[in-house]
């Protein structure tokens, strides 16, 4: 089971919560055991798994990200300028691997799933393909 859904975002960089459109197709699927896989086929864009109780971790995660990878540095060299994005997204990684246990994701109680945006505002699609029964 494979899906393809899409997440606009509106800002340069940005975290959203795409939990609930995960939890839904497990349960569409009538999913039982298995495990999700959600997937970003973008270069400047990942997924992670973080707290989703408290906003500021967000805006935390995303000054930090900017600290780290400042988005003017003088010795980059890639034409389109957008090197921090890169870097960003390889840290936070392209995919999560979900375990669904009794058709719920196994998540800690204050966790979520999101989908990182480093390059935009964008029109984005992603993907999620179920592992089991």
């Amino acid at each position: 089971m494979l899906t393809r859904f899409t997440v606009e975002t509106n800002h340069r960089d940005e975290m959203i919560d795409v939990t609930a459109k995960i939890e839904k197709f497990v349960k569409d699927n009538q999913v039982n055991e298995g495990a999700v896989i959600v997937y970003c086929p973008h270069t400047t864009a990942g997924i992670t798994i973080n707290e989703n109780a408290d906003p500021d971790v967000k805006r935390d995660m995303l000054r930090r990200f900017d600290e780290t990878y400042p988005w003017n540095h003088q010795k980059d060299r890639h034409m389109e300028g957008n090197t921090a994005a890169h870097m960003k997204s390889s840290t936070v990684g392209a995919s999560q691997h979900i375990i669904i246990e009794q058709g719920r994701l196994v998540l800690g109680t204050w966790q979520g799933i999101y989908f990182c945006e480093f390059d935009g505002p964008r029109s984005r699609t992603c993907y999620a393909k179920i592992i089991g029964s």
